[in-house]
C-alpha cells in the first residue's frame, strides 16, 4: 500500500499534471505543425524551386524487383532500400518550423512574466538606541 500512496502523491503534485497537459498540448501543436509544413509551406517551397514534391525525393539503394512502380510507398512496399532525403527535408524544415513557434511562445512568456520593478520604498527614518539618546541628553545637560 506504501508504493501505491507514493505514486497518488507524486502524480497528484502540480508539477506532474502540468507536464502532462504539455506532452498532450504539444501532440496536438505537432501535428498542426506536420500539416503547416506539409500542406503549406513545402508545397511553396516546391513551386518556387521547380514544382518538387520533397517526399518523393529519394535514391534507390538496392535492385528493384519487376512491376515495382517506382513511387517512395510502392519500393518501401516491395521491400527495395530507399534513402529517402525528401522526407528529412520536409522533417528538418518541420523541426525547424516547430522550434522557431516553441521560441516565440517562451519569449512571449518570459516577457509576460517580468513583473515591473517594484516602486522603491523610501527608507525607513533611522530609529536612534535610547543609550545613544540618553549618552546625547547628559552631554547636552553638562554643556549647559
Amino acid at each position: 500500500m506504501g508504493m501505491l500512496q507514493e505514486f497518488k502523491e507524486f502524480a497528484i503534485k502540480g508539477n506532474v499534471v502540468d507536464l502532462a497537459v504539455g506532452v498532450i498540448i504539444g501532440g496536438a501543436f505537432g501535428k498542426i505543425v506536420d500539416s503547416v509544413v506539409g500542406d503549406l509551406i513545402m508545397p511553396l517551397v516546391g513551386a518556387v524551386v521547380g514544382k518538387l514534391d520533397f517526399s518523393n525525393l529519394f535514391l534507390v539503394l538496392g535492385s528493384v524487383p519487376p512491376g515495382t512502380g517506382t513511387t517512395l510507398d510502392a519500393l518501401k512496399k516491395a521491400g527495395v532500400p530507399v534513402f529517402a532525403y525528401g522526407s528529412f527535408i520536409t522533417v528538418a524544415v518541420n523541426f525547424a518550423i516547430l522550434a522557431f513557434i516553441i521560441f516565440l511562445m517562451i519569449k512571449q512568456i518570459n516577457r509576460l512574466k517580468k513583473e515591473a520593478p517594484a516602486p522603491v520604498a523610501e527608507p525607513a527614518p533611522v530609529v536612534t538606541p535610547e543609550d545613544v539618546l540618553l549618552l546625547r541628553e547628559i552631554r547636552d545637560s553638562l554643556k549647559k
